[in-house]
């Protein structure tokens, strides 16, 4: 459960987690699995750092944004420890509110490209999400979720998403973490239901 670090951390406001979900390793670079911490390093390179290690068992960068500190990770455990990573840097930094907490990750049941903002609610079988939430004991956190579509073969599921797209997958993902850099921005400034209205996909 998030514990307040200190007196002095403990109503951090103002401090948000950008956290991008995957697996560490060359071989998992470029994976539809990885398309969450692909956009946290975009959002790292976009003002100008790059991640670095850190005690928290995760790549980190510092940026900020309109006065907001906004830490950003990418968990280095794998993805199904992932919050081992995420619950020690939010107690490290003084977040005890889960709501400033930004998890982005794939998902298969959304077409490629497609984003969406999602706040608590149903983990859809993500193992990065479930360590998340077991860690934190809650689900109310905002998530950011990228979609890689779907195999044509149902049971090909864990082989789909740790292998590379197409070129031609490459190109709709690569606007796609563009965009998610501005939804992320926004949820931070303007708030979860103004960025939602915003760029949630509708059919």
């Amino acid at each position: 459960m998030l514990k307040r670090s200190s007196k002095k951390n403990s109503s951090n406001q103002n401090t948000f987690l950008v956290v991008g979900l995957g697996n560490p390793g060359k071989e998992y670079v470029g994976t539809r699995h990885n398309v969450g911490a692909a956009v946290v390093e975009a959002l790292a390179e976009a003002h100008n750092c790059v991640l670095r290690k850190s005690r928290d068992h995760s790549l980190t960068a510092e940026i900020s944004l309109e006065g907001k500190k906004i830490l950003l990770a990418f968990p280095q455990t794998f993805m199904n420890n992932s919050g081992q990573a995420v619950s020690s840097i939010m107690r490290r930094n003084g977040i005890s509110n889960p709501e400033n907490l930004i998890v982005v990750h794939d998902e298969m049941d959304t077409p490629p490209g497609d984003l969406r903002i999602k706040f608590g609610g149903g983990l859809a079988g993500h193992n990065g999400l479930k360590s998340i939430t077991n860690h934190l004991h809650t689900q109310d956190y905002l998530r950011l979720r990228l979609g890689i579509g779907k195999p044509a073969d149902k049971d090909s599921g864990a082989n789909y998403v740790l292998k590379r797209p197409s070129k031609a997958e490459q190109e709709i993902f690569s606007q796609a973490i563009q965009k998610a850099i501005e939804a992320i921005e926004a949820l931070i400034l303007e708030g979860k239901d103004a960025a939602m209205a915003r760029f949630n996909n509708r059919s």
